[in-house]
């Protein structure tokens, strides 16, 4: 077991994960505090005269097709892509949870067919997956992060199960058995705390693909619907303007390209922090 202490030394020895773990504090700062601790003005206000007008001291970012302010929409707009991306991970960790857990424990005929569903569901790739639950669920906030979240349920389902399979036949928990601990309590008390490592690290990794997802879905527009500020609707609104106006491309998709890459960087730190076999 390692202590907390080295833990943490471990994390932030990973330089670009330490700087990517403030960066991730940063942005959830200015996006829930940000809009209370300062009056932004609306995300939607429209000023027709200064319509895809380009960086300036007033609007440091710009304005849309619409003259709306992008610094605001993007502080906005930060605030539904981590939801998604937080909202998604946390939808598929907890479905594929008790699902990998229990099926690949009791084994046999109940863990073969729980895997030929996930064969059939990786035959279709991630993004194609979160599309045909768009196209049941419909658009919005909530059945977005269920679509998304259920794209990265058999990926995280065959982790699980990877896990439990090289942890089942140890001694202690034949030991387990020998006493009396029931199917359940061996699979909370002896077998989840032991494989709880990766699935944290991969939890963490996936908020960053689920962002992506997210983005796509909205600049396919079957995300949140307009005028709500999301970073792949304000991508996909303005790809019309990617000659004349080309800030209004890059500042959103800038914005994605430096969440999921902090995500990923923190991912690889705890990795190094939860791996006792990882050396410096």
């Amino acid at each position: 077991m390692i202590h907390e202490s080295t833990k943490w030394r471990r994390f932030t020895a990973n330089k670009a994960a330490f700087a990517s773990l403030l960066i991730l504090i940063i942005l959830v700062g200015v996006a829930i505090v940000l809009p209370w601790a300062v009056n932004l003005g609306d995300p939607n206000r429209m000023d027709l005269a200064k319509v895809l007008a380009g960086p300036s001291w007033s609007h440091p970012f710009g304005t849309d097709q619409l003259g709306r302010d992008m610094a605001v929409r993007i502080v906005y707009g930060a605030r539904v892509s981590l939801l998604y991306g937080i909202g998604a991970a946390a939808f598929g960790v907890a479905v594929a949870l008790p699902i990998g857990l229990v099926t690949s424990y009791i084994g046999g005929r109940t863990d073969m067919t729980t895997q030929r569903v996930v064969d059939v569901l990786f035959a279709f790739p991630p993004f194609l997956l979160a599309l045909a639950f768009v196209a049941v669920l419909g658009t919005g906030l909530v059945n977005v992060i269920i679509a998304v979240g259920a794209s990265t349920v058999p990926p995280m389902v065959r982790l699980i199960r990877s896990g439990v399979l090289a942890v089942k036949g140890e001694e202690y928990i034949s030991s387990a058995r020998a006493v009396g601990c029931s199917n359940m309590r061996i699979i909370v008390r002896h077998i989840m705390p032991n494989i709880i490592g990766p699935i944290i690290v991969q939890g963490t990794l996936y908020i960053g693909l689920t962002i992506i997802a997210a983005a796509g879905l909205g600049f396919l527009g079957l995300g949140i619907q307009p005028p709500a500020a999301e970073w792949g609707t304000m991508l996909g609104e303005s790809r019309d303007y990617i000659f004349n106006a080309p800030h209004l491309l890059a500042i959103p998709g800038l914005a994605i390209f430096i969440v999921v890459l902090a995500f990923n960087y923190v991912g690889d730190g705890l990795r190094d922090m939860l791996d006792p076999r990882v050396t410096f």
